[in-house]
C-alpha cells in the first residue's frame, strides 16, 4: 500500500518557473499548478531540488541495497523534474496540454538523458 504523499513546504517556484533549473519551461498559463516538495514513504523530501536527503537510499547504498527501492511515482516529483526540460514535455507546455503518458515512456532507454 503506498503512503500518501505528505507535502511539507512551499513551491520552491518563482512565479510559476523553476529558476535553478537552466532549461526549465514556465508553467505559467498552462493550467498545471506548481507543487510542493512532498516526504515519500521512506521520509525522503522529492521536489526540495537539494537532491540529498539522510533517508535516501542513495545516501546509504550498499551491496545490499536493491535499486528496485527507489522505483515508482513516489520518487517523481510532479512539476520539479529533469524530465520537463526535454523539448517534448516544452512543446505540451506551449501548447498548453498535459502529458498524457507516465513519467517514464521507455522501458530501457534514458530518454532524458543529455538534457540537464
Amino acid at each position: 500500500m503506498e503512503k500518501k504523499k505528505k507535502y511539507v513546504g512551499k513551491s520552491i517556484g518563482i512565479n510559476e518557473t523553476l529558476p535553478h533549473q537552466i532549461e526549465a519551461p514556465s508553467f505559467k498559463g498552462t493550467g498545471i499548478k506548481m507543487e510542493a516538495p512532498f516526504e515519500n514513504s521512506h521520509e525522503v523530501i522529492i521536489g526540495d531540488s537539494l537532491y540529498s536527503s539522510e533517508n535516501s537510499p542513495l545516501e546509504n547504498w550498499s551491496t545490499e541495497t536493491d535499486p528496485e527501492i527507489m522505483a515508482g511515482d513516489e520518487w517523481v516529483h510532479p512539476t520539479n523534474d529533469i524530465g520537463w526540460n526535454t523539448s517534448e514535455n516544452q512543446d505540451l507546455l506551449e501548447r498548453k496540454k498535459k502529458p498524457q503518458g507516465s513519467p517514464f515512456m521507455h522501458p530501457t532507454h534514458d530518454v532524458s538523458r543529455g538534457t540537464d
